[in-house]
C-alpha cells in the first residue's frame, strides 16, 4: 500500500473509532436513569471488522472492508442499540439506531420485533426505515432453525431469510456453529425479480475469554440466485456474482 492509501486508511479508522465512542457514550449516558429501578440493566459493546461488506448476497462496497462498532442497553427484554460502520478503503459511513423487543412464545420458541433508522453517507446520501421480526426454535441443542423478516419503507419491499445453525460446544469456552441460509427478495434489494435471492453457508465461532468478554469470527460464502443474476444483467455487471467474506469481532457485556 502506498503512503497516500495508508494515510487514508488510518484516517478512516480513527474517524470510525471516534464515531463509535460517541455512540457508546450516548447510550451509556442513559444508564443512570435505569439504575434506580430494581430491574437489571445490561450494557453491551461490540467492535468488529469484515473484509467485505456483504448483505443480501451483494457486496455493498467497490473495494475493501468495513469496521463496525455498536453499543446496546437491554432492560425488560427491550434492547436499545446504535451501530456505526466505516469502510476502510472507500468513502462510506453507515449509522443504524433502533430498538428490539424479545418475546418468549414458549419455552423453546423465541420471537423478536424491532425498528431501526438507517443513515448512509457515501457517494450519495440516503436513509431508510426498517421494521424487522424473527422467530427461532430452540428445542434442539444442535439444530436451531429461524426465520427473519425485514420491511424497508423507502424501497417499499421486504426480505425474508430461512436459516439453520448447528452449535457444537468444543469445550467450556469454544463453540463452533456451521450454518446455512436461504434468502428471498420481494422489492427490498431489487425491483427486477421477486423470489429466490441467494443461498449462503458458513462457519461461526465464539470463544468466551471471560464471562462477559467474547471473541467471535465467521467465514461465509454466498451463492447468487435469480434475483441477483437478473439485477446484474440489468446493470451489465460482469464476473462472478458469488461472494466469500470473513470477519472478526469483540463483544463485551457489563
Amino acid at each position: 500500500m502506498n503512503l497516500t492509501g495508508l494515510t487514508t486508511c488510518c484516517t478512516n479508522n480513527l474517524n470510525a473509532v471516534f464515531i463509535s465512542l460517541l455512540a457508546t457514550l450516548s447510550l451509556v449516558a442513559v444508564h443512570p436513569a435505569f439504575a434506580a429501578d430494581e430491574t437489571q440493566t445490561n450494557i453491551g459493546l461490540h467492535w468488529g471488522w469484515e473484509n467485505h461488506y456483504v448483505t443480501e448476497g451483494r457486496n455493498n462496497l467497490e473495494k475493501g472492508g468495513i469496521a463496525w462498532a455498536a453499543a446496546s442497553v437491554e432492560r425488560n427484554n427491550m434492547v436499545f442499540f446504535a451501530v456505526v460502520g466505516r469502510a476502510d478503503q472507500v468513502h462510506y459511513t453507515e449509522w443504524n439506531a433502533g430498538l428490539e423487543y424479545t418475546l418468549a412464545l414458549r419455552d423453546d420458541v423465541e420471537a423478536t420485533l424491532g425498528y431501526q433508522r438507517l443513515e448512509f453517507y457515501g457517494a450519495e446520501r440516503a436513509s431508510d426505515n426498517e421494521f424487522f421480526s424473527s422467530m427461532t426454535y430452540r428445542g434442539i441443542d444442535w439444530f436451531v432453525p429461524a426465520v427473519n423478516y425485514t420491511y424497508a419503507t423507502e424501497a417499499s419491499g421486504y426480505f425474508v431469510t430461512f436459516s439453520a445453525h448447528s452449535p457444537w460446544e468444543i469445550n467450556s469456552q469454544l463453540t463452533l456453529s456451521p450454518y446455512v441460509q436461504q434468502g428471498f427478495d420481494f422489492g427490498y434489494s431489487s425491483d427486477t425479480h421477486n423470489g429466490a435471492n441467494h443461498v449462503q453457508f458458513g462457519l461461526e465461532t465464539q470463544y468466551q475469554y471471560r464471562d462477559n468478554l467474547g471473541i467471535l469470527a465467521h467465514i461465509s460464502h454466498s451463492i447468487a440466485l435469480d434475483d441477483i443474476k437478473q439485477q446484474a444483467a440489468v446493470n451489465n455487471q460482469q464476473g462472478s456474482l458469488n461472494e466469500t467474506y470473513a470477519g472478526v469481532s469483540l463483544a463485551w457485556d457489563f
